[in-house]
C-alpha cells in the first residue's frame, strides 16, 4: 500500500517544468537523458529514455535535429511529450498530433504549455480517483477500475486521432494519399 500512496502523492505533485523553467542553454545527450528522468513519472529503468530512442525520434521527425550535438528547450519539450504519449499512442499518431498542434505558425512553447495543462488535469483526476481506493481488499477492483478508465480514454483518443486524420485527408487529398504510400 505504501507504493500506492507514493504513486498518488507523485501524481499530485510531480509535473514537467513549465516552458520558462526549461533550460535556456544547450545540453549534450547525456545531460538530456538525465534531465528527462526528472521530467516524467518513472518507477524503474525499463521506461528510461535512451540516446537510441532520441535518435529514432529525430530520424522519424518527432524531434527537431540537434544543433551540433546540443539540444535546447524545444527538444526537451518534444521529448517530454513523447515520453508521456508513447505510453498510449503510436509514433505515427504522436507525429500527427504534433503537426496539428504546431501548424499555422503555432509555437512549440504554446503547444508544450497546453500539453502540460492537460497532463496536470489528467494526473490530478487520477490521484483524486485513487483517494477512495486505498483498501487492500479492493486492489483487484481498483486495478480493473483504472484499466477500464484507460480503455475508455484510449478509445476516445483513437477516435479523435481518426477524426483528425479524416479532416486532414479532406483538406489535402493528394498529400494524404502520398503519406499512406509511405506507411
Amino acid at each position: 500500500m505504501h507504493d500506492l500512496n507514493e504513486l498518488r502523492q507523485r501524481l499530485q505533485t510531480q509535473r514537467p517544468v513549465p516552458w520558462d523553467q526549461l533550460p535556456d542553454f544547450a545540453l549534450y545527450m547525456d545531460q538530456v537523458l538525465s534531465y528527462m528522468d526528472r521530467q516524467v513519472l518513472r518507477f524503474d529503468d525499463d521506461d528510461a529514455l535512451t540516446a537510441a530512442m532520441v535518435n529514432n525520434y529525430t530520424k522519424s521527425g518527432l524531434v527537431p535535429r540537434a544543433e551540433g550535438k546540443k539540444y535546447n528547450r524545444e527538444h526537451l519539450a518534444h521529448l517530454t511529450a513523447i515520453c508521456v504519449l508513447k505510453q498510449v499512442l503510436s509514433a505515427k499518431d504522436i507525429g500527427l498530433l504534433f503537426r496539428e498542434k504546431l501548424r499555422d505558425d503555432r509555437q512549440v512553447e504554446e503547444g508544450y504549455t497546453s500539453f502540460c495543462a492537460s497532463l496536470d488535469n489528467a494526473l490530478n483526476l487520477t490521484a483524486d480517483e485513487m483517494a477512495g481506493r486505498t483498501g487492500e481488499e479492493s486492489l483487484a477492483d481498483s486495478a480493473i477500475h483504472f484499466a477500464l478508465l484507460s480503455y475508455a480514454a484510449g478509445v476516445a483518443s483513437s477516435r479523435y486521432v481518426a477524426a483528425l486524420r479524416e479532416r486532414q485527408e479532406a483538406e489535402h487529398p493528394g498529400k494524404a494519399k502520398k503519406g499512406k504510400e509511405h506507411d
